[in-house]
């Protein structure tokens, strides 16, 4: 009996309480821990975007979608999973809406959490694989955060331990054992093993520049190994198939079907992952020149085109295209012919146009002779 106090005092206590109040308000631990974690995925991800190439407040703007759509899917495979603990007799139904007093699954949480992002980069016109590989750091950082709930409740823990990282839970807590005092504390064990997650995702990213939703897929593989052999050691009710708990059986799938992807995925990482802002302001014509015929906007030119091909027109075919479209609208033509014989031109006269898009020959008097249209 000598050797019970040392192991107790080296061993990691609970939380005494996992609820305050502020007047009549209610501030629960693990509300504050998934909170803390979406604000920390969020603000990784942001960053992580941004320097793919993704403007600033997309990963917020989705994460709504898809935080809410996660919180549902969490809720809705922890009470299905373990129903017993709303539905039997003696137990209150309505306790199954009590998202605050705990009990997520992970597994619904991304499935749907997933649709929801899905939603999101819908309507802001973007693909989901690269949004997913940006923010999948930051969903592990948010995972490990969200165990520290679990700390607070005093819950999910593992089995019996005399190690002197052993976790004190009180008696008479679902799960314990009579006369043992600590317990394998998984919690902490998910929690380290998310954030380590978290940092190799960003050096094998760093190394290898992954793309189309393989980070992700690593991440879901990280995890997914992680927690197989987590949920071997916890002693919480759960459902069995063969003798071996549900979570660790979609572990396994779910690793598996992240493989897949990974292994069918391959290519170079995106290098446009959003639609560029078209320019706020367009830069003045010059004196004389008709309007669209002078303007450019060199900042929304693609890298691929040759110096001076886009000075001529916008993203939305503005410039010396329109301006085209409406000389050949009022039988005006570039050069004396008409808008379908500029192919047939001396290359050396069309690269001496000036910048306004007037013809050198036109203003010296030495008008060539109209090319045939196609229409004639």
């Amino acid at each position: 009996m000598p050797a019970a106090p040392a192991t107790i005092l080296a061993a990691i206590p609970s939380p005494p309480r996992s609820v305050w109040y502020v007047g009549p308000v209610p501030v629960r631990a693990y509300a504050l821990c998934i909170i803390a974690g979406i604000v920390a995925a969020i603000l990784i991800g942001e960053r992580r975007w941004v320097a793919r190439g993704g403007r600033r407040g997309t990963v917020s703007d989705v994460a709504v979608w898809a935080v809410v759509f996660g919180l549902i899917g969490g809720r809705l495979y922890h009470v299905i999973t373990d129903n017993e603990l709303y539905f039997r007799e003696g137990r209150d139904p309505l306790r199954a809406l009590y998202i605050w007093e705990g009990g997520l699954g992970i597994w619904g949480a991304i499935a749907l959490g997933g649709v929801g992002a899905w939603i999101g980069c819908r309507r802001r016109g973007i693909k989901l694989p690269p949004y997913a590989d940006a923010v999948a750091p930051g969903i592990a950082v948010a995972q490990g955060i969200g165990r520290l709930g679990n700390w607070f409740n005093q819950e999910l823990f593992g089995r019996p331990t005399d190690l002197p990282w052993g976790l004190e839970i009180d008696p008479g807590r679902p799960g314990t054992v009579p006369g043992v005092r600590t317990y394998h504390p998984t919690f902490l064990y998910e929690m380290i093993w998310c954030f380590a997650l978290a940092g190799a995702l960003v050096l094998v990213d760093r190394r290898f520049k992954l793309g189309r939703g393989r980070v992700f897929a690593l991440y879901v593989m990280g995890y997914t190994a992680g927690r197989f052999w987590i949920e071997m050691l916890r002693v919480d009710t759960a459902n069995l198939i063969f003798g071996v708990r549900l979570n660790v059986w979609t572990s396994v799938v779910v690793f598996l079907g992240a493989l897949v992807y990974f292994l069918l995925h391959r290519g170079p990482r995106e290098t446009e992952v959003e639609p560029r802002a078209a320019a706020p302001d367009a830069a003045p014509s010059p004196a004389g020149a008709a309007p669209g015929e002078g303007g450019s906007t060199v900042a929304d030119t693609s890298d691929s085109e040759q110096p001076g091909d886009g000075a001529q027109r916008g993203d939305d075919g503005a410039g010396s295209g329109a301006s085209s479209d409406r000389d050949r609208a009022g039988g005006k033509t570039d050069g004396g012919g008409t808008g379908h014989g500029r192919a047939d031109e001396d290359p050396r006269a069309r690269g001496a146009r000036t910048e306004d898009g007037g013809d050198p020959d036109r203003t010296r008097g030495g008008a060539r002779p109209a090319a045939p249209s196609a229409r004639d």
